[in-house]
């Protein structure tokens, strides 16, 4: 194994923490959502869907990183 192949090895587990940052981002929205909901019942369905929203933009980063890290293996064989 060559330095570059370490080097790619070690940019595609760096990658791979963006899945850390979308847990953390959708356990936030999650828990602000719900209780944005308790707090305000009546408007349960804008607050919803706003969360889903952030949700998905969230959860995005996390594919991108998976998708980043996927191609960077590649590289190495």
């Amino acid at each position: 194994m060559s330095a570059v192949s370490g080097l790619i090895a070690i940019g595609a587990g760096i990658a791979m923490f963006t899945g850390f940052g979308a847990g953390i981002g959708l356990g936030i929205a999650s828990s602000k959502a719900s209780e944005g909901v308790s707090r305000n019942p009546e408007a349960s369905g804008k607050i919803m869907s706003t969360g889903l929203i952030f949700a998905t933009l969230s959860e995005v980063t996390a594919i991108f990183g998976f998708v980043i890290a996927v191609m960077l293996i590649g590289k190495m064989g």
